[in-house]
């Protein structure tokens, strides 16, 4: 029902509050997902492998997003309307840099900043007033036309999006385009009630580019939800990245801090090592 989703129920930096913020951090269910959104979005993205990138996380909450791109070895900086959710970003000790920031207001970067933007479960609230002065056709245009231009040529833009109805898809389309973005709308597993997932995949200009393939869209549904795990499971093993939380993915987290110039505990005996019971 309309009235059971969160953008009917408060405006963004009301709804995401304290205790939700907290809530919506520590439901394992909610964390699995929004990894596989975002690792799906960063695939749409089309990176250049193996090359770090500048990548910016909108409507980044508290960071959950930017996990999997620090996991893949890229630089990010996130943007959220929420101070809480951005709080607890920083408790988590999220590896990008956070701005609070009204997205509704433009994005707020030099031109040709980023290499690549991901936004996963927020563009949908630009389409709604949530005060006076709010005129979501504008808000959009503004977000978009700022968005496009700190963006490096080429580069693309992918927005996971839960749209209310085909009006708020058809006016963020519309926005979008007229602000200079080609691209279009990525359906992953459209016959299904509760896979289906949209993705607006943007893009900059540049050579000219094809939308991605769609997962799912095939007869064989199974085996393309298969082959996009399998391919997940295959550059992180290519990546050869550490088990999360063991001694040496602390390790590795703490000198990827250590050369963004932060302020890091020094490495000792018990680093990593896991702690026993209280009494």
């Amino acid at each position: 029902m309309a009235s059971s989703r969160p953008e009917r129920q408060a405006p963004p930096e009301i709804y995401y509050n304290e205790e939700e913020a907290k809530k919506y951090t520590s439901n394992s269910r909610m964390i699995e997902i929004q990894q596989q959104l975002s690792e799906r979005a960063v695939e749409l993205l089309a990176l250049p492998d193996d090359v770090p990138c500048f990548i910016l996380d909108v409507g980044c909450g508290s960071g959950l997003s930017g996990e999997c791109l620090t996991e893949q070895g890229h630089t990010w900086v996130g943007v959220d309307i929420s101070r809480p959710m951005l709080d607890v970003a920083v408790e988590r000790s999220a590896e990008g840099d956070l701005i609070h920031e009204d997205m509704g207001y433009g994005i707020p970067f030099r031109p040709g900043t980023f290499d690549g933007v991901i936004s996963i479960s927020a563009l949908q609230w630009l389409c709604n007033a949530d005060k006076k002065f709010h005129n979501p056709p504008k808000r959009l245009h503004k977000f978009f036309s700022t968005l496009y231009a700190s963006m490096a040529r080429g580069s693309r833009a992918v927005f996971q999006l839960y749209p209310e109805n085909s009006r708020q898809l058809e006016l963020i389309t519309q926005q979008s385009m007229k602000a200079g973005f080609t691209g279009g709308l990525v359906v992953d597993y459209p016959n299904s009630t509760k896979a289906k997932k949209m993705y607006l995949c943007l893009f900059t200009g540049g050579a000219p580019q094809q939308l991605p393939q769609a997962l799912g869209t095939g007869t064989e549904r199974n085996e393309n939800q298969i082959a996009f795990s399998d391919k997940r499971e295959r550059l992180r093993n290519a990546r050869g990245k550490s088990l999360k939380r063991s001694r040496d993915w602390i390790i590795e987290k703490k000198e990827r801090r250590r050369r963004q110039g932060k302020q890091v505990r020094a490495d000792t005996k018990y680093t990593g090592r896991k702690r026993g019971p209280k009494f």
